[in-house]
């Protein structure tokens, strides 16, 4: 692994079933298109950081890319630059000044003698001719991408104040026609869907994927025994485990934050109830009790309770149960449906799907204020996924015809798009912080 070194410095059934209409291309990396930034992107230039010949990973294009994703950011193009100084006494900050650029990262590689490169790299403000930063960085050929994404996360967090999450993961899921049949395909890939990878491949219906607090496992609904079942997967060897096989329903599993137990809906005693499913005893706790549909749980940050959707007011709404009381909230009151809810990292922004005039859209919901903002404004957007540092989600939502991910600021300021390349894509997560 790369080593950081520091330096200076009722329709609920509908929902369910709707996940299984998939069509997509197998092995084709995401794609990303921006729709919309901010109105005042801050103006940044990353000068080329030069590796050896052998080198096929760009460093400061996938950095540029990452912080022009974030939408915050205009980088400025290679071809458009004076210099690519790789220093900071290289820099002569009047000619970065009159072509209008706010920061500039620079960026200078030593090969160890391991063969790993030890990159050296710096946030400059150009105004002020300010080095904000100067921190180094090592990774062997394998790891440069992890390193780009890892200088990325250090600039954003120095100018925005918040946590970069551009090294971090998507896991989602994708089904091909293959042989007049659909064949799915779990995949995990980088942020910016580089390094697509197969997890599992099967001829039933794959869904639901969820991460582990630790990044390093995912459990996910698998159709494989011909009945929806959960199972535990390892990201590394890809060793797997089937944990449930009740007749009925076994779905929406969501990893608790100490990594300890599972929330899973289970239809085992008659009627879909939120269930606990503790990972060192195997053993379950029912959570609810009631006549309606209680699915789609999720965990508070802090892991005392558990949001989830219930038809029992009438209609499908968002409820809060606190664990180790019982005591039942009932969360969403705007509109006659809200489902599929996730909570940011602030435990305060509610994320969920949301019918507005018979369209759903994704929407958040700020649980103290009780202010809902509409944030997307395509249709069939469903599936909501946030990022470890809140500032951004993930959805499955249709473009030109075909299903995509799309991504949108909680905001509502910037949007981008990450489209197969050759087909469609569904059931997004976004993992935790991984380093």
């Amino acid at each position: 692994m790369f080593k950081p070194i520091y330096t200076r410095i009722g329709r609920l059934a509908f929902a369910f079933l709707l996940g299984l209409v998939l069509v997509a291309q197998a092995h084709a990396e995401l794609t990303i298109e921006i729709t919309s930034g901010a109105d005042n992107p801050t103006q940044i230039a990353v000068a080329p950081i030069r590796l050896g010949s052998t080198a096929d990973v760009d460093l400061s294009a996938i950095i540029s890319e990452d912080l022009r994703r974030s939408g915050l950011f205009e980088a400025m193009p290679r071809a458009n630059m004076l210099s690519h100084p790789a220093t900071v006494k290289d820099v002569y900050f009047r000619d970065w000044r009159i072509i209008g650029m706010e920061y500039l990262v620079v960026g200078k590689a030593a090969t160890q003698s391991d063969g790993r490169s030890q990159i050296t790299f710096s946030l400059l403000e150009v105004p002020s001719e300010r080095t904000v930063f100067t921190h180094r960085v090592q990774g062997s050929g394998n790891e440069l991408r992890d390193v780009a994404h890892y200088i990325s996360d250090k600039v954003f967090e120095a100018i925005t104040g918040i946590r970069g999450a551009f090294s971090t993961r998507l896991a989602y899921v994708t089904a091909n026609p293959e042989g007049g049949a659909l064949v799915y395909r779990l995949m995990v890939s980088d942020s910016d869907g580089a390094r697509e990878r197969l997890m599992l491949k099967s001829k039933e219906p794959i869904m639901s994927p969820n991460w582990s607090p630790d990044g390093k496992e995912l459990v996910y609904v698998s159709f494989e025994t011909g009945r929806p079942a959960i199972f535990r997967q390892k990201l590394s060897g890809a060793k797997r485990e089937q944990l449930t096989n009740f007749r009925g329903l076994n779905g929406a599993p969501a990893w608790s934050p100490d990594g300890k137990q599972l929330a899973i809906v289970l239809s085992k005693d008659g009627n879909p109830e939120i269930y606990l499913y503790s990972l060192l005893t195997r053993s379950f706790t029912r959570l609810t009790r009631h006549f309606s549909i209680d699915t789609e749980p999720n965990w508070t940050p802090d892991g005392d309770a558990v949001v989830f959707t219930s038809d029992r007011g009438g209609s499908p709404q968002i409820y809060k149960l606190t664990i180790a009381t019982g005591k039942l909230q009932r969360l969403t009151f705007s509109g006659s449906y809200n489902a599929r809810p996730r909570l940011a990292a602030d435990g305060r922004t509610l994320v969920m799907v949301h019918r507005n005039k018979g369209v759903f859209h994704i929407a958040s919901q700020d649980l103290v204020t009780g202010d809902l903002r509409i944030l997307t404004s395509t249709r069939l957007d469903e599936s909501p996924t946030v990022a470890p540092n809140g500032a951004m989600l993930l959805y499955a939502t249709k473009a030109g015809g075909k299903g995509v991910l799309a991504a949108v600021s909680i905001d509502a300021g910037v949007k981008y798009i990450l489209p197969s390349r050759l087909g469609d894509v569904r059931e997004p997560a976004w993992s935790p912080f991984l380093r």
